[in-house]
């Protein structure tokens, strides 16, 4: 029997890369939806080689020239996702979550009562909704699986063992574009700099929050929820080969390393295979990077966003969205030259210690809806400032 699967945001680095996993193994997969936002080129290209009957692109303008374009009288064309109840009659075996941005969450709320399985790689859905997220995982028995590569590390070197039983997690981090840039070069420093990255090919915006380490900073969330953990059960280390993506020291004196080379493809791969021993070829272990791992603690004075640790309230809040939304209006404003790389944390801080917002600290998301206005509210804010 066929394995049916939708993939949210198709035409992105990680939907490109699933289906190119899958075309490796194409007649035992059937694609029930290919979904994004703008590409519809690319969108129609997927879904002639794939064979996909339902596709959803929401940018209106997109939307009809897809509409133009598709000579196909069997695929089907959406504009929104209230369309879902008419796609799926059954619950499907799997769904890849990963639209970027906070247009991801709504989506992939609404997508987990039709699946068995979902793989989710749209932060925001972790980050800012994620109690909304889990009741409706329950609700629906629908497993969830995590994406990112250390998330995903976390998630495989557990393997059933209770939390309970493990003393601290670690996230590693590269150091980013500027691991080996001094200080006294970032008042100036030029954005093509600060989008090269050594290690991954990513896109501009994760780039950026590498450089600044905001994106520990969100992935130590996303750990906290995931795991149902307290934030002094996470800790940092600065890695910059990237070949250990995570590191898990259990009651028992024993740790456990989790290590795969820096590609996407991996943890991808696995959440796909997750309950089959199905086998991805892969690069010989690295012997000499193994006898040169080099860990560090990371420098503060460096990478100040990582103080934002210890503003987050210990409890699921409104305030991680008020985070999330300043960061990635002040990434969009700094990639279209409008502020300086320092102004990002120096705008940042301010907009996290405002009153209104500290007071959202103790206040629970009861909604999508919720989230989005707020967003919306933090971004016109930031940008009515800017200008």
């Amino acid at each position: 029997m066929k394995k049916k699967i939708a993939i949210l945001g198709s035409t992105g680095s990680i939907g490109n890369t699933l289906l190119d996993i899958i075309s490796k193994d194409k007649k035992k997969f059937e694609i029930k939806l290919l979904t994004a936002n703008v590409n519809y080129k690319k969108l129609l290209k997927q879904a002639n080689h794939f064979n996909v009957k339902n596709l959803i692109i929401t940018n209106k303008k997109s939307f009809l020239l897809l509409k133009k374009l598709n000579k196909n009288k069997k695929i089907k064309i959406f504009s929104n996702f209230d369309c879902l109840d008419k796609i799926f009659n059954n619950k499907i075996d799997y769904v890849m979550s990963s639209i970027i941005g906070i247009q991801g969450l709504l989506p992939t709320f609404k997508i987990i009562k039709f699946t068995k399985n979902i793989a989710i790689a749209n932060k925001e859905s972790i980050i800012c909704g994620w109690k909304l997220i889990q009741k409706e995982l329950k609700r629906n028995k629908s497993l969830f699986i995590p994406v990112d590569s250390e998330h995903f590390s976390l998630w495989y070197g557990l393997n059933k063992i209770k939390v309970e039983n493990v003393e601290k997690f670690f996230l590693t981090a590269s150091g980013g574009p500027l691991y080996k840039t001094p200080l006294n070069n970032f008042k100036n420093i030029k954005k093509s700099i600060v989008l090269n990255h050594p290690n991954w090919k990513m896109g501009k915006k994760i780039t950026i929050d590498s450089a600044t380490m905001i994106n520990k900073v969100f992935e130590v969330i996303e750990a906290k929820n995931i795991f149902n953990i307290s934030y002094e059960r996470i800790k940092i280390l600065i890695h910059p080969s990237s070949y250990v993506h995570a590191l898990i020291k259990f009651n028992n004196g024993l740790t456990k390393i989790i290590i795969h080379d820096t590609t996407m493809k991996i943890p991808i791969f696995n959440t796909l295979f997750f309950d089959n021993n199905k086998k991805l070829p892969s690069k010989n272990l690295n012997i000499k990077t193994l006898n040169n791992l080099d860990f560090n603690n990371f420098d503060k004075k460096k990478y100040p966003m990582i103080n934002i640790l210890n503003f987050l309230p210990k409890n699921h809040s409104l305030f991680e969205t008020v985070i999330v939304s300043a960061n990635d209006t002040l990434v969009e404003l700094f990639l279209d030259d409008k502020i300086k790389f320092n102004d990002i944390y120096k705008i940042l801080m301010k907009i996290i210690t405002l009153k209104e917002f500290i007071k959202l600290k103790k206040k629970y998301p009861h909604s999508i809806k919720e989230i989005l206005d707020l967003n919306n509210y933090v971004r016109l804010k930031i940008i009515k400032k800017s200008i």
